[in-house]
């Protein structure tokens, strides 16, 4: 770490949820639906996936029926694309980790290429954790509001995830899951909003690395991120990178708006 950045961790303000304001209007996320669907027509001019599997993930307490807008629009861009093998998502348990690593193995034995992996929130944890355990059968890693600092304080749902799965989830006593905030060994983007009423931002900002990386600052909420059109645009852009290339993230000018480049110190 430089001296640059460890000043900056010395006076960054302790972990914490978000304000319960943007809590309370989580139920804006309708509004983002109602405009996905209006924008479907033009969503479908995005640019047009190379065939590979992509594997969405859903966030905690969600199940596939969450991400099937999202799946849909990439069919329809030309993705192959998959919900996950394992109901709701709740548990976090050994179980769990082997399904997800017995369906990258599948996806990717079976078209005999890498999958990109799309996790929402607790879904991008997981995406991020199994591209470790499998960095040679993973193509990149996108996270929507994933709590990717390692530090459970930035989230509304602590509480409850600890509740459902203790303090150490099942995997964390096996010796995985330790260090959250260090991004896998493959091209990985974290899409964060500031007015998130589940993960505080911070929580979602993920640090520099040698391996591509990159934060992608969207107006939504917390709910909305799966469906919101601003985050489809990046997907899709995301996804259509050759294999083996990476830029960062440049919106065009007419959509600039939707991407705040504001300061995540």
């Amino acid at each position: 770490m430089t001296a640059t950045a460890s000043a900056a961790a010395q006076f960054a303000p302790p972990p914490r949820p978000p304000s319960r304001i943007w809590t309370f209007i989580e139920g804006r996320a309708v509004f983002e639906l109602g405009a996905f669907y209006m924008a479907r027509p033009l969503l479908s001019h995005l640019p047009k996936g190379d065939g590979h599997a992509v594997q969405v993930l859903p966030g905690f307490m969600a199940s596939n029926s969450s991400t099937v807008p999202m799946r849909r629009l990439l069919k329809g861009l030309g993705y192959d694309a998959h919900g996950w093998d394992s109901g709701r998502n709740v548990r976090v348990d050994n179980a769990l980790i082997t399904r997800l690593e017995n369906q990258l193995k599948r996806l990717n034995d079976e078209s005999g290429r890498k999958v990109s992996l799309v996790g929402w929130s607790l879904g991008g944890v997981l995406a991020r954790e199994l591209a470790k355990l499998h960095p040679d059968r993973v193509r990149l890693v996108i996270s929507l509001g994933s709590p990717i600092s390692d530090d459970r304080n930035h989230t509304s749902a602590a509480r409850l995830f600890e509740l459902l799965n203790g303090k150490d989830p099942e995997p964390m006593r096996g010796g995985r899951f330790r260090r959250l905030d260090e991004a896998p060994p493959v091209p990985t983007t974290s899409i964060l909003t500031k007015t998130d009423g589940i993960v505080h931002w911070r929580g979602s900002v993920q640090k520099p690395t040698r391996t591509p990386s990159e934060n992608i600052e969207v107006h939504a909420s917390h709910c909305g991120l799966g469906v919101n059109p601003s985050v489809m645009i990046a997907i899709a852009d995301r996804l259509a990178q050759p294999e083996h290339t990476w830029a960062p993230f440049a919106p065009s000018l007419a959509v600039q708006w939707m991407f705040p480049k504001t300061s995540l110190d």
